[in-house]
């Protein structure tokens, strides 16, 4: 069996200070450390986070709507009904982001990774079918991309949320 080995002070201050575990209620020398609620550390205020709640889905409409009327135009003239394209999906793109992100967190786990990979798969078979390939082949690769978001997006939620859908500290 083993046990702790006696500490000073400095040398359990500066444990504490590398590991971030603090010495329990008994005192320094041979006592449990009590290990801390292992959360990700919060290097933004709460200001960053709110531009960024309405930044990403923005941004993120922007880049998808540039895309899918590149793809539309494809190495054509850029025309009024392309630009007017590209923006109609910017925004559909950012308002269902936006929808699935407010509507995912009250679902279970198993929902909520189901809503993400029912939105990725739909975006990127979209965004496949403007490209002119068939119906068919635009639905399959929908569904590879789908397959892919689902399992990883099941396996973030099982790890690190409880079964009705609660963070796990």
């Amino acid at each position: 069996m083993t046990h702790a080995a006696p500490v000073s002070k400095a040398s359990g201050a500066r444990h504490a200070a590398v590991t971030g575990r603090t010495a329990g209620t008994a005192g320094i020398a041979g006592s449990t450390w009590a290990a801390r609620t292992h959360r990700a550390p919060d290097v933004f205020d709460a200001r960053t986070h709110a531009v960024a709640k309405w930044a990403v889905p923005v941004v993120g409409g922007l880049i998808y709507g540039y895309w899918a009327a590149a793809n539309a135009r494809d190495a054509g003239p850029i025309t009024g009904w392309n630009v007017l394209f590209g923006f109609v999906c910017a925004i559909v793109f950012a308002a269902a982001y936006i929808g699935v992100r407010m509507l995912a967190p009250v679902l279970r786990r198993e929902l909520h990774a189901l809503v993400w990979t029912a939105f990725a798969g739909i975006a990127f078979g979209f965004l496949f079918s403007t490209t002119g390939e068939s119906v068919l082949r635009s639905t399959f690769m929908g569904l590879g991309a789908s397959v892919i978001v689902f399992a990883a997006s099941f396996y973030h939620y099982y790890t690190h949320e409880d079964a009705a859908g609660h963070p796990v500290n």
